[in-house]
């Protein structure tokens, strides 16, 4: 039975990637500081082969026993929690994935780093391929995410040249479904919190910026494959699909059959102008491509976000 650690494991993407390695079989144990994860995305599982430790990775890790795969998720992923937590998200991408290196090359573990699609900042390349270094601006309040991330893919290579770990690194494109949270600040959690709860839905400069959405359970199957894959160059996994962000607001609106209105407000910052995924190399080495289509996903995230707004 492989036993893996999963670090943010009590986030959005780590909490998901628990309950799909438990169902594969593995004893996982899930790490979280509860920065921005939450206990409620993991208070499901009842399998005694979980267990969870309230840790800050950006401090020594020690987990006794063998560990065949270390996954590091840990991480503010959205703008609104890294803009308000800047020196905790660079520390958890260098020091977090210093510490959790360290642990996979001592376990002799396969590792995993979440990177992002943030990567390439702002592309001045359409759609954007594994080898472009992207269009990054370092010390923009964006920085303190993309270079955190940029810093942990350049630390896990080091680690698989130096050490001849087997470090995997892959690069999320935007992904959705439950376990959001209501305000998680991203452009569907947004909208939808918005339209369930009759606000005004807020699109940040004139909405023709482009996004290309991620069901969650796509997402995690490309990152199996991965994971249990013989590569170890960063590999992009999203959906292909592009689109305004203009129009994803008026496919809510539909779909929540809502009266609310469009506004508008300044685009942040640094934005990306577009973002679209080129997913050749994940079609051709892992054989995976996303199967969710949008108005499904959609429906199974605007069911979840009912819940949780009735609750309110």
């Amino acid at each position: 039975m492989p036993r893996t650690l999963i670090t943010g494991g009590a986030g959005f993407l780590g909490s998901h990637f628990c309950d799909f390695l438990l169902a594969k079989g593995h004893e996982v144990v899930c790490m979280d500081n509860l920065i921005t994860g939450s206990l409620e995305n993991i208070a499901h599982i009842k399998n005694n082969k979980f267990t969870f430790i309230k840790h800050n990775v950006t401090q020594h890790i020690k987990v006794d026993g063998p560990v065949d795969y270390v996954l590091h998720f840990a991480s503010p992923a959205s703008p609104i929690d890294y803009l308000v937590h800047p020196i905790p998200t660079l520390k958890v991408g260098s020091l977090g994935t210093h510490n959790t290196l360290g642990l996979a090359e001592a376990k002799r573990a396969t590792y995993l780093i979440a990177s992002t699609s943030e990567v390439y900042g702002d592309p001045l390349t359409h759609p954007q391929k594994e080898d472009y270094w992207g269009n990054v601006n370092p010390v923009g309040p964006r920085g303190v995410y993309d270079e955190a991330k940029r810093f942990s893919e350049a630390m896990a290579m080091a680690y698989h040249r130096a050490h001849g770990l087997d470090a995997k690194i892959v690069r999320i494109f935007n992904t959705y479904g439950p376990r959001m949270r209501l305000q998680d600040g991203r452009a569907i959690p947004n909208f939808i919190y918005q339209a369930l709860m009759g606000e005004d839905l807020t699109i940040y400069g004139d909405g023709s910026q482009t996004r290309s959405f991620c069901y969650v359970s796509d997402l995690i199957e490309g990152i199996y494959r991965l994971l249990i894959s013989g590569i170890n160059e960063p590999v992009n996994i999203g959906n292909p699909k592009e689109m305004t962000i203009k129009e994803m607001a008026e496919k809510i609106l539909h779909a929540t059959k809502s009266k609310s209105k469009i506004i508008y407000t300044a685009l942040p910052v640094d934005d990306p102008k577009i973002r679209q995924p080129d997913i050749a190399l994940a079609r051709k080495v892992l054989d995976w491509e996303p199967k969710v289509a949008l108005d499904e996903g959609l429906q199974s995230t605007l069911d979840f976000f009912k819940t949780k707004v009735s609750t309110l």
